[in-house]
């Protein structure tokens, strides 16, 4: 999951009540699915700064909230507010995350190094989406190299 570092950091989500937080904000039809239909309460998430200096993995979190609406988009003062959707017909959704450690920054250029991630979805040319599905043996593979 992507987010960048001045709208909420791996630090911002440690130091927030419960080490918590709504995912909110998503404005793509296919990363809100993934939210929606695939995770689960306890998946596992990569933390992962976006639009900065040095983008990378940052942390991990975990799904703590299943897909609920976003309030955002309800919200005529929000940069995230959606006109056509309403509150009996929410068109955006978002789950909430739970700060699980923040790691070493492992950037893209290291990602895109290691064999064993080459066919990983964010690392794909073209790729724009803020959440993408990652693979049980992508994942053990970056779990075993920030060990």
């Amino acid at each position: 999951m992507k987010s960048e570092p001045s709208d909420v950091s791996i630090d911002d989500l440690a130091s927030m009540p419960g080490q918590n937080v709504a995912w909110y904000g998503v404005r793509n039809y296919q990363a809100r699915n993934f939210m929606r239909d695939q995770m689960r309460v306890g998946d596992g998430v990569f933390f992962y700064h976006s639009s900065c200096e040095q983008p990378g993995i940052a942390g991990i979190a975990e799904v703590s909230k299943l897909a609920y609406p976003d309030a955002t988009q309800f919200d005529p003062g929000s940069k995230y507010f959606d006109s056509k959707a309403a509150p009996q017909n929410p068109r955006w959704f978002n789950v909430d995350v739970r700060f699980v450690r923040k790691t070493r920054l492992i950037g893209i250029k290291e990602l895109r190094d290691y064999p064993d991630l080459a066919t990983m979805r964010i690392l794909q040319k073209g790729n724009r989406l803020s959440i993408t599905p990652v693979d049980p043996s992508e994942w053990n593979f970056i779990m075993g190299i920030l060990q």
